[in-house]
């Protein structure tokens, strides 16, 4: 799958379903400190994921992950 194809769907459902401002979610926003993401929302965003699409991550998987982009990336390789 495309980076900006999953870019704008993790956009979508972190603005919908966590409620983040859209204008805080960019590239370079840490997902902790500038998108407030915690660990009890993480679970949620490994629900999200596996619904949007189809990839069963797991909580370990954003010990390594700190930025949007990074996240993003991290999807589009195990999606390929």
């Amino acid at each position: 799958m495309e980076y900006k194809v999953v870019e704008e769907k993790v956009k979508a459902f972190l603005v919908e379903e966590l409620e983040i401002d859209e204008e805080k979610i960019t590239p370079d926003a840490t997902l902790k400190n500038d998108l407030g993401i915690d660990s009890l929302e993480v679970v949620d965003v490994v629900v999200l994921v596996e619904n949007e699409f189809g990839y069963k991550m797991k909580p370990e998987d954003f010990k390594t992950l700190k930025t949007f982009g990074q996240f993003c990336q991290f999807l589009e390789e195990k999606l390929a």
